[in-house]
């Protein structure tokens, strides 16, 4: 007996667009279904633009859902592209049928998405495989995250996830590619091959960073982290300023040297009137290969300090949230594009980082920014 119209549907309802992270039945991308008497189902699919990269994924996941119902003797794709009106109406459903406006989401009334910045006073003490691995560890329990490597002259974060596949455009809409669960955009998905330099001013970078935050669809994310450039310059401004709900989290190493610039980068908290979520200690002591005693390579105390100091700066408690043992597999994972918290769970240092990722996933009770509905009263 062939399958009804209502059973194919049911079937695609359970493809998930790669990229957008929605069902196509959703998205308006079923063009068509058509079944033969003998079971033969005939799907027509529109892709959002020619060339779609997840094309094959789409094929793959369509035949696959469809073939499994009773009575399908053969399943047929089709693939369309959409025309400019449907890509259009495509953009104005995923913004909430707000219309074409860019509007950095984070930002709206009823947002839910915690939003981290992570800085560093200097560069070289890990903060982008510390923004990496707090993703994935985030990721694999559930939450929906996405990177923003806002470090546009040494953007490294796709690198270190993986991430190889270019960005789709519909409209003027960006979708971003996703790579162990995670969303992500960087200024180095957009430059031509080759490891060419980015030169650019202020202004430049600034229209950038609000590109990354307005024209990218990230949906409903629970958790953002922005991989900040080391130090307190237009990019760490900006953020304050397009961002200014984004917590700080500080990245040190225990070196003293290291700490002193480390507290600069954070007291722009003062300025900007944002808060630390904390201070995370990396690089913290290399265990002994014989022994297993520590072996602090860099000094000690470098983070406690920073979170000492800054706590008297800005007048509220800033925690030491961890200290990250020195671990070559997370350098190794890294150049290879496979986080150390995936591929090497309960290793130390992917232990440490768990448990920051697990602290940070927290949401604190605070009536801050919620609507009370309150109204006063005349006696």
């Amino acid at each position: 007996m062939a399958p009804t119209q209502e059973q194919v549907t049911a079937a695609l309802a359970t493809v998930i667009d790669p990229e957008i992270r929605r069902p196509i039945t959703d998205l308006g991308m079923v063009k068509s279904v058509d079944i033969a008497p003998g079971g033969a189902v005939r799907v027509g699919v529109y892709l959002t633009v020619a060339g779609c990269p997840m094309k094959d994924t789409i094929r793959r996941d369509v035949v696959a859902a469809v073939s499994r119902i009773d009575g399908v003797a053969s399943v047929e794709l089709e693939l369309d592209v959409m025309s400019t009106q449907q890509r259009k109406e495509l953009q104005t459903k995923l913004r909430g049928n707000r219309g074409p406006e860019k509007e950095i989401p984070f930002n709206q009334p009823g947002s839910l998405t915690r939003v981290f910045a992570v800085a560093s006073g200097k560069g070289g003490v890990g903060k982008s495989s510390v923004t990496v691995n707090l993703a994935a560890a985030m990721a694999s329990n559930g939450l929906k995250v996405g990177i923003v490597d806002a470090d546009i002259y040494g953007h490294s974060v796709p690198r270190m996830l993986g991430a190889s596949e270019r960005p789709t455009k519909v409209e003027d809409m960006i979708m971003p590619p996703v790579a162990h669960d995670i969303k992500v955009i960087s200024v180095g998905m957009f430059k031509p091959e080759g490891n060419t330099p980015v030169v650019w001013r202020g202004p430049m970078l600034d229209r950038a960073l609000h590109q990354f935050l307005a024209d990218v669809y990230w949906g409903d994310l629970d958790i953002l982290l922005l991989d900040l450039p080391p130090g307190t310059g237009d990019i760490a401004i900006s953020v304050a300023q397009r961002l200014p709900s984004a917590e700080i989290l500080v990245v040190t190493t225990p070196q003293m040297a290291s700490a002193e610039v480390a507290e600069r980068a954070g007291s722009i908290a003062a300025q900007t009137h944002q808060q630390i979520a904390g201070v995370i200690e990396n690089m913290a002591w290399l265990p002994c290969p014989h022994c297993d005693e520590r072996i602090s390579v860099f000094g000690e105390g470098g983070g406690q300090t920073v979170a000492d100091a800054l706590t008297r700066t800005l007048g509220a408690r800033v925690p030491l949230l961890g200290q990250i043992p020195i671990d070559l597999r997370l350098r190794e994972g890294a150049d290879e594009g496979k986080p150390l918290v995936l591929t090497e769970p309960d290793s130390p240092a992917a232990a440490e980082l768990r448990s920051i990722a697990t602290t940070l996933s927290k949401r604190a009770s605070s009536i801050k920014g919620l609507q009370l509905g309150l109204a006063p009263t005349r006696h």
